[in-house]
């Protein structure tokens, strides 16, 4: 395994311990997490790896066999990709756990700029070696909130726990049915070789920058709104109409794709419920087209993703993540694949674009310790 020797080399003897967090897929809810929601995310076969041995002091030595290297002796040091590891850090010792350095090795294979949540998954796997290394005894949604908490308070991206939780709690087989409000979470099957089906990620190779104030402000505008409609959180929205009514401008087209994202999430569920998985596509573009109209967060490259694949012959298909590039994802009868795959790097060629990066993705086991 090369982060075992990597971190021999490095370190001159053995890690505690290796320990493996997922990064995700959403299928649907997208943007609703933040606004107390429903997502139905699942985890991707492919994540972070992690070996890691306590210290005495509260030295952090970070070597990621991607990144580089950085030595934190004061969390403030901490820059980059960093951040996120040394956050949870930060986070776990705000929360009075007694935690103190580590020396860690860190190898990942999700793909870069796909959306994947690679910055979540090396929480996740960081927080997991902290709290076994420490004997914190926290439970794996515990130490989801602490990953998010790292990832809002001390990286500075606001984002929802969605991601964390599904890298913390995803079982192989199975969609994560979240409520982000109460944390609640369901298990559901998901079997799409069963159905004759898969699902491919569609990676535009559009390198998204959610930290540059986008995301921060789609949220501020839900917020707003909900505010504006004396509800607290537009979750809370029950009278669509209504609501439309009060609002203008941004907050009304935010309002109205969160509280119909919502929707679908639940009409999805329905149909895995019923067993009838083959006629979840029509909910998948709707949620394409509200995320593209109504809170506006597509961008060229992923629309002419998802026209495509419908084109190709797709069941359904949809950006996914926080938008501004990474990925769309597209629901395929598996005798379509070759016909989806062809279109959609065609179509990019057309517009002489660097050609996307198609990957079959399966829901996979959350995080874990490997030895």
């Amino acid at each position: 395994m090369r982060v075992l020797d990597a971190f021999s080399e490095a370190y001159d003897k053995s890690p505690e311990g290796i320990w493996y967090a997922p990064g995700r897929v959403n299928l649907i809810g997208e943007h609703t997490d933040y606004n107390d929601g429903l997502v139905l995310p699942f985890a991707v076969p492919w994540g972070v790896t992690l070996a890691a041995s306590p210290r005495q002091d509260d030295t952090i030595r970070l070597i990621s066999l991607q990144a580089g290297t950085q030595t934190i002796d004061s969390l403030e040091d901490a820059h980059g990709w960093a951040r996120y590891p040394t956050g949870v850090f930060w986070a776990l010792r705000r929360e009075g756990l007694p935690v103190r350095g580590a020396d860690i090795v860190i190898d990942g294979d999700i793909p870069e700029g796909a959306g994947l949540s690679s910055s979540a998954a090396l929480e996740v796997a960081t927080a997991f070696a902290l709290n076994d290394l420490y004997a914190l005894a926290q439970s794996p949604l515990a130490l989801a909130r602490i990953s998010q908490l790292a990832e809002n308070d001390f990286a500075g991206m606001p984002c929802g726990i969605m991601d964390q939780a599904t890298s913390a709690l995803a079982k192989e087989g199975h969609a994560l049915l979240l409520d982000c409000r109460s944390l609640a979470s369901r298990h559901i099957p998901f079997d799409l070789p069963a159905h004759g089906l898969r699902l491919l990620i569609i990676n535009t190779n559009v390198r998204h920058a959610l930290a540059d104030g986008q995301y921060a402000r789609r949220r501020q505008e839900c917020e707003n709104a909900a505010k504006h409609l004396g509800v607290p959180a537009l979750r809370d929205v029950t009278d669509l109409a209504g609501a439309l009514a009060l609002l203008k401008g941004d907050e009304r087209k935010r309002t109205q794709h969160v509280v119909t994202e919502n929707h679908r999430v639940e009409a999805l569920i329905g149909l895995l419920r019923a067993n009838a998985v083959t006629e979840i596509g029509a909910l998948l573009n709707a949620s394409h087209l509200s995320l593209r109209d109504q809170f506006e967060v597509s961008c060229p490259e992923l629309d002419v993703a998802v026209e495509s694949a419908l084109r190709g012959g797709a069941r359904g298909a949809r950006m996914t993540g926080g938008g501004f590039g990474g990925s769309a994802i597209a629901l395929v009868s598996a005798d379509r694949t070759e016909s989806v795959e062809a279109t959609v790097k065609a179509a990019y060629a057309d517009r002489s674009w660097h050609p996307p990066t198609i990957l079959t993705a399966t829901p996979a086991a959350g995080a874990h310790r490997l030895s």
